[in-house]
């Protein structure tokens, strides 16, 4: 075994809220890696969210169903810190081991951290356990913080994409309605077995179709696929290697998509190989063959329901991996993991309303890797169970809770990344963007300034060619706050027409269906009423006499802006996106 000297922990995130000052003993975060880093590097810490009764200990069979699918395949647990003495370094390793177990099973034996947290100091200490077998724990001393990470992380990384739609038929006896539970397992098992038949055929390409050199596409066949070999044992091809042999191929061979100016290195500006797949149920026999068909016969009737789930996996890869084991080692393991976690939510309901599920990739601010989230969208992204789901979310990846980053409207778009050309040929919007920035002064001397934070479209009166003329200002008003909801992300539905916003209202019931195609003008309250109906956002209604009494408001919608920061309505004529104020003389000009 190394010593000391020659050995030191890498770690491409800044440890700072990793605060364990005043918590319990016990297991905090896991340590997350890649087999394409050098060994013991950390590229992002994630906090352990489950615990057993006795706090100290973490659940592991929880904590690995949400990171089965949640760590993208090309990225894994490597460790795990602890907080309090040198002594909790073993059971941050045990911990860590029983969970890699947990998720990647017996035989990925490899070196695994053990990290711990001063309670006084916060200093962390690093430890490294060989493997399974080893007795003692070799204390790390050196540690650098890499200084460009991202860099670090994508310079020679690519993503990997792969989506499949799937049809299970499921036959079941209406005696025994719960042989469709059975049923759906066998078929399950039936997937994972085609996607590792040598007759599977997997398609990669360049999802940069923009590229002016496009490498032509790559058949791997399933019989060429190696399931036996570990990824840290893999041999890196050269770059250069061009072979004509798809098995001799490396994820290189698709080239480094071009764009204007300084690479910028993250997730989002990754090359990006997609991946189909596809079932070869002929073979390579040349002989002449009649269409067959079996009869099943049953006992008794028979119901058969069909489940329709899409599979959408992203993984990591090195660009030096060969892409054969990019297929057998990311590629199908991540759809097999899919497959089991869909397994689990929909075998609860299966014969009542199964619900909606979908996948998600996102790559949150500090966090260097992309991540996978499955939402179950049935009753829409802000129904409360998936409101406590993206709570949870956000306290595991360490995101401030004020801000939709795990929202659907800010998860990654494939169809748009890597296609510079195709985005800057599309239309762009006919509507004015945040028209109070370059106004002049209001004349408020001594002032205080109190803006909207984040983008806005102005919608007005005639806009669209849409004749609203007598309407009244609210329809326009409301538009507008919708649209500075949809730009910083914090819903993806569309801005309702005139007659969507009158749809909901005779929805909720607050109008008669005759309402619908008039023009009837609506106030504040009708206002709050949609927002609430297709945001689930609560408003405040404040009633004024007149607008001399505006001024005595003034701090209040300063308060609001410098905390909530949306625009403002203000009935009869305006929606408001600044203020200036001056206390003492309690004078106040907004637009």
């Amino acid at each position: 075994m190394a010593d000391d000297s020659n050995r030191l922990v890498r770690l491409l995130c800044r440890p700072k809220p990793l605060n364990t000052k005043g918590s319990d003993p016990g297991i905090h975060f896991w340590l997350i890696g890649s087999p394409f880093f050098p060994p013991l590097t950390v590229a992002s810490f994630l906090r352990r969210i489950h615990a057993l009764p006795s706090a100290a200990s973490p659940d592991l069979p929880k904590e690995s169903e949400d990171l089965r699918t949640l760590i993208p395949r090309g990225f894994e647990v490597v460790g795990a810190l602890a907080s309090g003495d040198d002594a909790h370094a073993r059971a941050a390793v045990d911990a860590a081991r029983t969970l890699r177990n947990l998720l990647y099973g017996e035989g990925t034996d490899r070196p695994v951290i053990g990290a711990v947290c001063g309670f006084d100091s916060g200093e962390l200490r690093f430890f490294v356990s060989e493997s399974e077998n080893a007795t003692g724990l070799e204390s790390i001393s050196s540690v650098i913080e890499e200084r460009d990470s991202k860099k670090f992380v994508w310079e020679n990384g690519c993503l990997l994409h792969c989506e499949l739609p799937i049809k299970l038929p499921l036959y079941y006896s209406l005696k025994n309605p719960t042989d469709v539970e059975k049923s759906y397992v066998q078929a399950t098992e039936a997937v994972i077995a085609k996607l590792r038949d040598p007759q599977a055929v997997y398609l990669l390409e360049t999802s940069n179709k923009a590229s002016q050199d496009i490498s032509p596409p790559v058949i791997i066949r399933g019989l060429q696929l190696d399931f036996s070999t570990d990824l840290s044992k893999i041999k890196a091809l050269a770059d250069d290697d061009d072979g004509f042999d798809a098995s001799s191929l490396s994820c290189s061979y698709f080239p480094i998509s071009s764009k204007a100016g300084s690479p910028v290195f993250s997730a989002e500006n990754a090359d990006i190989i997609q991946v189909s797949v596809l079932f070869n149920s002929l073979g390579s026999s040349s002989a002449s063959t009649v269409p067959v068909a079996e009869y099943f016969p049953v006992q008794e009737e028979t119901r058969l329901l069909i489940v329709d789930i899409k599979l959408d996996v992203l993984c990591y890869s090195s660009r030096k991996l060969p892409l054969k084991y990019a297929i057998s080692s990311l590629i199908i393991p991540g759809l097999v993991d899919q497959l089991n976690v869909v397994q689990k939510l929909m075998l609860p309901n299966l014969l009542a309303q199964h619900p909606w599920l979908k996948s998600y990739h996102f790559s949150p601010p500090g966090i260097l890797h992309p991540i996978t989230v499955f939402y179950e969208l049935s009753f829409g992204e802000t129904e409360m169970k998936q409101v406590e789901v993206r709570r949870s979310l956000h306290s595991r990846l360490g995101l401030p809770y004020d801000r939709p980053l795990l929202r659907i409207s800010n998860a990654l778009d494939f169809s748009k990344l890597n296609n510079n050309d195709m985005v800057s040929l599309q239309k762009g919007s006919t509507l004015l963007r945040d028209v109070h920035i370059g106004i002049p002064s209001s004349g408020v001397t001594g002032g205080t300034v109190s803006l909207v934070q984040g983008s806005y479209e102005y919608f007005h009166y005639l806009h669209d060619g849409y004749n609203d003329s007598g309407w009244g200002c609210a329809y326009r008003s409301l538009q507008t706050i919708i649209s500075w909801f949809r730009l910083q992300n914090y819903t993806s539905i569309e801005v309702p027409s005139h007659r969507e916003i009158q749809q909901t209202l005779v929805e909720i019931g607050d109008k008669d269906p005759s309402f619908v195609g008039s023009r009837d003008w609506i106030g504040a309250i009708e206002l709050s009423f949609v927002l609430d109906k297709l945001l689930g956002v609560t408003c405040k209604v404040i009633n004024v006499r007149s607008g001399a009494e505006l001024p005595e408001r003034c701090r209040e919608l300063a308060l609001h802006f410098e905390n909530q920061s949306t625009p403002v309505m203000i009935g009869v004529y305006m929606t408001k996106f600044w203020l200036s104020q001056r206390q003492m003389t309690r004078r106040c000009c907004s637009l």
